[in-house]
């Protein structure tokens, strides 16, 4: 699974650029937010989720991880694929969306394709309380270290994250937070 490139624009659309690492182009598909400030011949980072279809297989780019967390949230919802999804992560800067989303603000999507006002509040119904629940993640900046560190000792997200919410409010430090969680495994 391809979850992260580095290398430089070698091609840029209104959709997609084509990254290239070492002798190798990936089509990466980014929102329009993302696409703006990016130019041919420069050096570009992005975290990537793979949609593998029958007959599909894309590559959807994002400039940071939070991004991609909020795009899985979305891309999760019953109705909402990659595409609808990029369309609005690309809506604005990510705390507005959130912020829109639990105000229950159903013109947030309007002139995205195939999402209409009924559709719009049956998104938001099912996205406030997963927004929610991310959010808690998000106050804890050192979570990503945490999760990274586990699951590069071979755990799944889910595994990692479980053993994080585990680890009392009082360890402070990633090295603790670690042992703690190796212990919550051990359990």
């Amino acid at each position: 699974m391809i979850s992260y490139l580095k290398g430089k624009i070698f091609k840029k659309s209104d959709k997609f650029v084509v990254i290239l690492t070492g002798s190798i182009g990936f089509k990466v598909f980014m929102s329009k937010k993302a696409l703006f400030g990016l130019n041919v011949g420069e050096e570009i980072e992005v975290f990537c989720y793979l949609n593998v279809k029958e007959n599909i297989l894309d590559l959807y780019g994002f400039l940071n991880s939070d991004e991609l967390d909020f795009f899985d949230i979305l891309e999760s919802i019953r109705g909402i694929g990659p595409k609808a999804a990029l369309e609005i992560s690309s809506l604005g800067p990510l705390n507005k969306i959130k912020e829109r989303i639990l105000k229950n603000d159903e013109r947030l999507f309007e002139g995205i394709p195939g999402i209409g006002k009924k559709k719009a509040m049956t998104i938001i119904l099912e996205l406030t309380g997963k927004i929610r629940a991310f959010g808690k993640q998000e106050k804890d900046e050192n979570v990503g270290e945490v999760e990274s560190a586990l699951m590069s000792l071979g755990y799944s997200k889910a595994q990692a994250k479980d053993a994080i919410r585990a680890v009392p409010k009082e360890i402070s430090t990633d090295e603790e937070k670690i042992k703690y969680a190796l212990k919550f495994f051990g359990k």
